[in-house]
């Protein structure tokens, strides 16, 4: 699926539900949000997905800073909305499916920093002359959620410099 379809899926839930707020926007989609400790060590899981019998629901580390449980959240609900219909899966764990081969995880990582950051935002940071690590940490988000903003951006035609890294589909494993 192309950058432009997720940004187009992204335009279409912020019309519906006008909601920025990734928990209020769990509510507004009808899933089923749980919240539980499952460590802070590079194996552990940091949230998931599933689809069982047409109920949605999204399971988020509570060990995590609230800032990462955030984007943790809305990359699930890139699931939820993007994947929903995938022929045979059911579940998106990040230590299942957190490889640089991995689609999925990849159109959700787009989702995620397309719904997060506002174009004008991002830009307007940017226009500011401020680092791309400045950006990142003003909008705070990781520098590899911004990169795949970068990505977003570019495709809508806007003229942005190279990021100086280039984040795989499997960063938020590594995010603490």
């Amino acid at each position: 699926m192309s950058i432009h379809y997720i940004s187009k899926e992204v335009k279409r839930i912020q019309n519906k539900y006008r909601e920025k707020d990734p928990y209020m926007l769990c509510r507004a989609l009808n899933i089923s949000l749980v919240t539980l400790p499952m460590g802070l060590g590079s194996e552990a899981c940091k949230g998931f997905y599933l689809l069982q019998s047409r109920k949605q629901a999204i399971v988020i580390n509570s060990d995590l800073s609230e800032e990462l449980q955030c984007i943790i959240l809305m990359h699930e609900i890139g699931h939820a909305v993007l994947h929903r219909n995938a022929s045979g899966i059911k579940a998106f764990h990040d230590f299942a499916l957190f490889d640089e081969s991995s689609v999925y995880e990849y159109e959700a990582n787009i989702f995620a920093a397309d719904y997060l950051m506002d174009d004008e935002e991002v830009i307007s940071l940017l226009n500011d002359d401020i680092s791309f690590f400045g950006a990142a940490s003003r909008l705070n988000v990781p520098a590899e959620l911004l990169d795949f903003k970068f990505r977003v951006l570019k495709r809508k035609g806007y003229k942005v410099i190279d990021p100086p890294l280039m984040a795989s589909a499997d960063f938020l494993k590594d995010v603490t």
